[in-house]
């Protein structure tokens, strides 16, 4: 069984992302929180958001790669966006575009904080994939 991207007809039109997805049994990747920190734990992108996002899922590539996985394999994502404005959006969208499938979106969770564990970080992103069994 592959993937299944569904959108029920009782729901809103998705966005760049699906409402459920159906995953096979295989290998669940959960990858932690990650922010927008360089090899030496700097950050990258002080004071922007979306050179922030940027990095954010260069981070993600890394460590699902780490696993043996891509973002073909996400099914979930869940964003924290510190003081979440609806400016923020297109940036987000634009990068989300460039990584994930647009066909086949993952599930996602878009939460506006107030703060996350350090001062800089504006973005935190967690995602959940699944590789064939």
């Amino acid at each position: 069984m592959q993937k299944q991207y569904i959108n029920p007809p009782e729901l809103n039109p998705a966005n760049g992302y699906s409402h459920v997805v159906v995953a096979p049994a295989g290998k669940t990747i959960y990858v932690s929180g990650q922010v927008s920190l360089n090899e030496k734990a700097e950050v990258v992108g002080k004071g922007d958001v979306r050179a922030q996002v940027e990095h954010v899922f260069q981070n993600l590539k890394a460590a699902l790669g780490a696993a043996g996985a891509t973002f073909d394999d996400v099914v979930k994502v869940t964003y924290y966006v510190v003081g979440l404005k609806p400016e923020h959006l297109p940036h987000i969208r634009e990068i989300r575009a460039k990584y994930l499938n647009q066909k086949t979106p993952p599930a996602s969770t878009l939460v506006g904080v107030a703060a996350l564990a350090v001062a800089d970080w504006l973005v935190e992103i967690e995602v959940v994939a699944v590789l064939p069994g």
